[in-house]
C-alpha cells in the first residue's frame, strides 16, 4: 500500500482508506474482523463521523490491537438527539458526545479532530467566534486531537477553511460526477437522479479549491468517491457509462492536494476491490477513455491529469507539468511553492520538441504542444 503526506499535518496516509459509516449495517464482530482485515491490507485511516454507540465499539475493537498504526478521523459535533443522528454546536451535546467518541474507541487522542460537516458560508462565519470553536481549539492545545481537519461538500466553504490557517486537512466529496456541480449548500443537489447534461468539464470553485488546497498545503481526503455506487450502473451514471472503483479511485487520486479516499466497504471482497487499486495497471485505471467516449458530459479540451500522453519522446511527465501550469495560471502571479515543485521536475516544459504524439493519445484533444511552450514560458524553463 502506497502513502502519501496528508498536507501540513505530515501524517503519511494510505492512498486508500476507510469510511466507517457501513459497520453499523452489519454483525458487531464482522464488522470488527473487517477493520483488522483492511489493516492487514495497508489501509491506515479510517473516518468515523458515526454517532451510534454500535459503529463506535466496533471501530474501538477493530484498532485497539494496532491503535498506533491508524489515523483516525473524529468528528465533532456529530451527535444521536432522541436516537437520531444531529449534528450541532451545542455544547450540550457536543462535549459529551466527543467524549464518548473516546471511550467507545478506547483511545484518549484523535489524530484528526474534524469540525463536523459544514455546507454554508453563513455557518462558517458563526462558527468562527463560538464556543464550539473554543471547545475544538482546547481539545488540539491538550493534545487530545492532534490536528484540525473539516468535512464539507461545498467547495466555497472549504476554501474558506483551507486559507483559514487552523484548518490542516479536509473531508471533501470528490468524483468525476461531483467535480462538474457548482458549488451549494444543499447536499441533495448531488444526487438528484439526473444532471443537467449542459455541464462541461470541471467547475471553477473545485477547481480553484484544489489549488488552494496545493498552495496552502492543506491535504484532502476524499469521500463520495464513488457517489453512492452510482457510477458503477450505467442507467445511473450521469454519464451514460458506467466506471469501476479502481477507475474512480484513480481519478479521486489524480486531484491536486488529494492524499486518500476513502472508501465505505460491507466486506472483505469490497476492500480487495479497493486496494487492488494498487498493483493495477494503466488500463485498468484508465476513466478518461471511459468519460471521453460517454453520450453525456464532456470535458473537452481540458486535461484531466490521467497520463493517457504518456510516454513522452522527452521524457516529460506531462500530466504534472499541466497540474501544475492549470494551479499558477489561476492566479495573478506564480506561488514560490508551486514553482520551486514545478522546478524539482528531472524535465522541464522547455524541452518538449514540438511532435504532437502525445497529442494523438489524449482522449480530451488537449493542444498539449501549445501548453507546454505556455508552461515554459510561465515558469521560465
Amino acid at each position: 500500500m502506497r502513502t502519501r503526506r496528508l498536507g501540513k499535518t505530515g501524517l503519511m496516509v494510505s492512498e486508500i482508506g476507510f469510511g466507517g459509516e457501513w459497520l453499523e449495517r452489519h454483525p458487531k464482530e464482522e464488522s470488527i474482523q473487517l477493520i483488522r482485515y483492511a489493516s492487514l491490507k495497508g489501509i491506515n485511516i479510517l473516518d468515523c463521523w458515526m454517532p451510534d454507540p454500535k459503529s463506535r465499539d466496533i471501530i474501538g475493537e477493530g484498532i485497539k490491537e494496532n491503535r498506533g498504526q491508524w489515523f483516525i478521523q473524529g468528528h465533532i459535533g456529530s451527535t444521536l438527539k432522541d436516537g437520531q443522528y444531529f449534528r450541532t454546536r451545542d455544547m450540550e451535546y457536543v462535549r459529551p458526545a466527543f467524549e464518548d467518541l473516546l471511550k467507545r474507541l478506547q483511545t484518549d487522542y484523535i489524530d484528526l479532530g474534524m469540525i463536523h460537516y459544514v455546507d454554508s458560508e453563513e455557518e462558517w462565519d458563526q462558527i468562527q467566534h463560538s464556543e464550539y470553536l473554543s471547545y475544538v481549539m482546547e481539545l488540539k492545545n491538550s493534545g487530545v486531537i492532534r490536528h484540525i481537519g473539516m468535512s464539507s461538500h461545498n467547495p466555497k466553504v472549504a476554501v474558506k477553511a483551507a486559507e483559514s490557517g487552523f484548518v490542516e486537512m479536509i473531508l471533501f466529496s470528490i468524483n468525476p460526477a461531483f467535480d462538474m456541480l457548482p458549488a451549494s449548500e444543499d447536499i441533495d443537489t448531488m444526487f438528484v437522479e439526473e444532471f443537467d447534461t449542459s455541464l462541461k468539464g470541471i467547475d471553477a470553485d473545485r477547481a480553484n479549491l484544489y489549488r488552494i488546497c496545493e498552495q496552502k498545503d492543506v491535504g484532502i481526503t476524499v469521500m463520495k468517491g464513488f457517489a453512492g455506487g452510482r457510477l458503477f450502473d450505467e442507467k445511473r451514471s450521469p454519464f451514460g457509462v458506467k466506471l469501476t472503483p479502481v477507475q474512480c479511485i484513480h481519478y479521486a487520486l489524480t486531484r491536486p492536494a488529494v492524499s486518500s479516499i476513502l472508501c465505505g466497504y460491507d466486506t472483505k471482497e469490497q476492500v480487495d476491490e479497493a486496494t487492488a487499486y494498487e498493483n493495477a495497471g494503466e488500463e485498468e485505471k484508465d476513466y478518461a477513455s471511459v468519460i471521453a467516449n460517454a453520450p453525456f458530459h464532456s470535458y473537452r479540451g481540458e486535461c484531466t491529469y490521467c497520463g493517457h500522453c504518456k510516454p513522452c519522446v522527452s521524457k516529460l511527465d506531462i500530466a504534472m507539468i499541466n497540474k501544475f501550469y492549470d494551479l499558477a495560471t489561476m492566479q495573478q502571479e506564480v506561488p514560490a511553492t508551486l514553482k520551486s515543485h514545478y522546478e524539482l521536475l528531472e524535465h522541464k516544459a522547455s524541452e518538449c520538441i514540438g511532435c504532437h504524439d502525445c497529442e494523438t493519445r489524449c482522449p480530451f484533444g488537449v493542444p498539449i504542444a501549445e501548453r507546454m511552450e505556455k508552461a515554459a514560458m510561465l515558469f521560465g524553463c
